[in-house]
């Protein structure tokens, strides 16, 4: 099926182009999107369990071996707003093939790598593709589904996607690295976007603009150097400690630059990111729910990663297994909240019931000790993290791209990425800290022994995951006093030509 033969469901338009929201191939579209969305997502723990081998492959030392994962990080933070903005001007379909087919680019090099080197300009090369695929998916799903009974379900699977995505990647890890090789972490990738660019092609329809504003240079500037240096200061609080000079230095300039950013956007005539996205009291507060998700998620997939491998013994793959009830909690709750529960209690109630019970689930993985069983002490809390991050998941999705006319969308999506990207580096760095921190304390003054050892590893995740838990209490906080309780208004439609 090509976009010439899709009819749109409202009267044919007399005009040259007309609005088009809900059409007929869009769940097909909405297949293509979250298979993209998956690619992006998993990528980050697909290639953290591969880590291992690949370094002993290419003979790179545990100093620079962050720097694989950092890469991408710096990349894909850094230039998301910039992607979201370039899919407004250019054309979503343009951004979002110009993106699998580079992220696929970049996965093959990555998959070939013969260096270290080689390695990690791969990884910000499918940061950077990322970070033009990532908010073009989005924005076309926005724009795509526009009928509110329709647009619930589509962003409950979307939403489902975009929180589960990481558990899925430490699964397919787990598996290509121990059934294949580590390369098979970089190359899987090539598949997805296959299908990916096969669909969009046939699907996805061509933009159309009448008006092609400027790309606003200074705020660009601004705003990338800002989310890169606030990116890569708190991967530097996570190696050097929150004291050291780097750290402080390039958190600093991160402020001070998106300072100037803000003065920016409320000055020129076309921002790159105009405030009123931001301040728009629905979408704010949407954004900080999914900053906190972002902040919150690290401790449960890399300390009780840690945990099941290093305490009870898990392999990665068992591993990848041990968090599925998670993934089926997420997309169970994802969907049918979005569908039955938020028309009927409205975004405020159900989000902050969601922060509550995700709040509930990492408090229930606090009990944990050195001689847990999965069962008792770890499937519950993974079942009521699934189940209320997946209903604020997919409100927040729903809430970030709230009532986006369709010339923001890219922009407002991109906002969606950012959020959860640089909340995940916070948390990275902040959990970190709090896990060294707990595990230093306890061994003071005990001797040194692997029981003593294992005690303080367990003594550093409980740590992280009550303190994941007073992030979690903090997003309901904040979906309590700031998001109306109401159900997020549509967004407008796709502008295309007209059918006859």
């Amino acid at each position: 099926m090509t976009t010439a033969t899709i009819e749109a469901e409202t009267p044919p338009a007399t005009s040259l182009a007309s609005r088009r929201g809900s059409h007929a191939a869009r769940w097909w579209v909405l297949g293509v999107l979250g298979l993209s969305q998956l690619m992006v997502v998993l990528d980050a723990t697909v290639v953290n369990i591969a880590l291992p081998a690949a370094q002993h492959s290419l003979g790179f030392s545990d100093a620079n071996r962050q720097w694989v994962v950092t890469a991408y990080a710096l990349a894909f933070g850094s230039l998301l707003l910039l992607g979201g903005r370039l899919s407004d001007l250019f054309g979503r379909r343009t951004m979002f093939l110009t993106g699998l087919a580079g992220f696929a680019v970049a996965s093959a090099v990555g998959g070939a790598a013969t260096s270290f080197e080689m390695l990690v300009i791969a990884r910000a090369g499918q940061g950077v593709f990322g970070a033009m695929l990532a908010p073009a998916a989005l924005s076309l799903l926005t724009v795509t589904f526009t009928e509110p009974r329709e647009r619930a379900k589509a962003f409950g699977i979307f939403g489902a996607i975009a929180g589960a995505g990481g558990a899925i990647g430490m699964l397919l890890g787990g598996m290509l690295t121990e059934w294949a090789s580590w390369r098979w972490a970089m190359y899987v990738n090539l598949i997805f976007a296959a299908v990916a660019i096969v669909g969009a092609s046939l699907l996805l329809a061509k933009h159309v603009s009448g008006n092609r504003p400027k790309l606003d240079l200074p705020g660009t500037f601004t705003v990338t150097g800002a989310l890169f240096s606030i990116v890569y200061g708190f991967s530097q609080a996570e190696s050097q400690g929150w004291g050291d000079y780097s750290t402080i230095g390039w958190l600093t300039v991160g402020v001070v630059l998106l300072a100037v950013f803000v003065t920016i956007q409320r000055r020129v005539a076309n921002p790159l990111l105009p405030l009123r996205i931001v301040l728009d009291r629905t979408r704010g507060a949407s954004y900080l729910a999914v900053f906190v998700v972002g902040a919150g998620m690290f401790a449960v997939f890399l300390f009780l990663t840690y945990y099941l491998q290093l305490i009870l013994g898990f392999s990665p793959i068992m591993t990848g297994l041990a968090f599925l009830p998670m993934v089926a909690a997420m997309v169970l709750s994802s969907v049918t909240s979005s569908q039955i529960f938020l028309p009927k209690i409205g975004a405020r109630v159900l989000m902050t019931t969601g922060m509550i019970v995700g709040a509930a689930g990492m408090a229930f993985l606090t009990q944990i000790d050195v001689d847990s069983t999965y069962a008792l002490h770890i499937l519950p809390g993974l079942l009521l993290m699934g189940l209320g991050l997946g209903a604020s998941m997919a409100t927040a999705f729903q809430g970030a791209t709230s009532r986006v006319e369709h010339e923001d969308a890219g922009v407002a999506s991109a906002m969606v990425n950012t959020m959860q990207q640089v909340g995940g580096s916070i948390g990275t760095a902040l959990l970190s800290t709090i896990a060294a921190t707990a595990s230093t304390n306890f061994l003071a003054g005990k001797a040194l022994s692997p029981d003593t050892a294992a005690h303080a590893a367990v003594a550093s995740y409980t740590a992280t995951f009550w303190w994941a838990t007073g992030i979690f209490l903090i997003g309901a906080v904040i979906s309590a006093v700031l998001l109306r309780n109401e159900v997020p208004a549509p967004s407008e439609g796709e502008l295309v030509l007209a059918v006859h």
